[in-house]
């Protein structure tokens, strides 16, 4: 039997729908139409964000509630109007990846099971030197929103006295993310060596509330200001993204005054669209805002002449230059 399907005339285009009553959320009943809807209704806003950058598709087939896998390669079969760039990876190995470039794209994702977008942060144009830092503030073991809020609020500060702008946004999730317009000076081993400065001078200031512990097991119940979002590959849900939670939130720019008192419960697929249409994106015009990483690199040659080896990398990467032994303190000492 031919399985349901429906057009959408966007953009010019018409996507083909395939299963549109698909439930994608199923404590809310939203259907894969639904999320199209709401992904149409915010296009302008949530492609500020992705338009020129590579992406990487993150699918969920079984919906919100089913395991996702990353696709990072866009078939030859794909139609031909889709904007893709071919990119290489830390492993050598190239890919086909996705450009959004208009609401089409984002039918055709959703329609693939995207439901978060996870664009590079850099720019077709300049793939080897991002122009964005980007901060994942990760509460750990029982630390609760208000630790965040209030790390997001001391990182706002820190990257204001290293000459840098930093807008946030409600991660979707538990935690906050805080974009960094930069000026694309480094590659990606540049910026992530000024986030792990930015994280280690968090934890120096407020050792009860941020760290830079890579080691779960170190952590305790702190916010874990997780540089490594910035190595190479990796990205973060962008902004607008919905993410796969049971009350379908979505991973929202906020203003600096909205932070002390924000609640993330409170942007969804139902509440934000009507927050674009009245407000606009808190974010629209970051790139205005964008600054050199020289006050944090030279935090960061400071930490290092002080003994301060470079911090973990994810596990997927080999051996670094100047990194710290890459074994559990916990089984490094049963080793000793």
């Amino acid at each position: 039997m031919a399985s349901e399907y429906t057009t959408i005339a966007v953009a010019g285009r018409e996507v083909r729908l395939s299963n549109p009553s698909k439930v994608f959320f199923p404590d809310r009943g939203t259907t894969k139409l639904a999320l199209v809807e709401y992904y149409l209704s915010v296009a302008d806003a949530a492609l500020g964000h992705l338009r020129d950058r590579p992406t990487t598709l993150k699918r969920y087939v079984d919906g919100a509630g089913g395991p996702p896998f990353f696709q990072k390669h866009i078939p030859d079969s794909a139609p031909d109007w889709l904007e893709t760039v071919t990119v290489r990876f830390p492993s050598g190995r190239p890919g086909r990846l996705l450009v959004p470039a208009d609401a089409a794209h984002l039918v055709w994702g959703v329609n693939l099971g995207v439901i978060d977008w996870n664009p590079w942060p850099a720019t077709v144009a300049a793939l080897g030197t991002p122009d964005e830092l980007r901060i994942d503030l990760d509460p750990h073991d029982g630390a609760d929103f208000a630790a965040v809020r209030a790390t997001a609020l001391l990182i706002g500060d820190l990257l204001s006295e290293h000459g840098l702008t930093g807008f946030p946004k409600t991660s979707g999730s538990r935690g906050i993310h805080i974009t960094v317009p930069i000026l694309p000076e480094q590659d990606a081993v540049g910026v992530r060596r000024a986030a792990v400065a930015l994280a280690r001078e968090a934890q120096r200031r407020a050792p009860d509330l941020a760290t830079a512990a890579w080691w779960k097991e170190e952590r305790g119940a702190r916010v874990f200001v997780d540089y490594n979002q910035n190595a190479p590959d990796r990205t973060v849900a962008s902004a607008y993204s919905v993410r796969p939670t049971a009350d379908a939130r979505v991973s929202t720019p906020v203003h600096w005054a909205e932070v002390p008192d924000l609640d993330p419960a409170a942007f969804t697929i139902d509440t934000v669209p009507e927050r674009v249409a009245a407000h606009g994106d808190p974010s629209a015009d970051r790139r205005s805002a964008a600054g050199s990483l020289a006050r944090l690199l030279a935090l960061a040659q400071h930490d290092e002449a002080a003994g301060l080896p470079d911090a973990p990398w994810p596990p997927n990467f080999p051996k670094m230059p100047g990194e710290a032994p890459r074994v559990a303190p916990s089984r490094a000492r049963q080793s000793s």
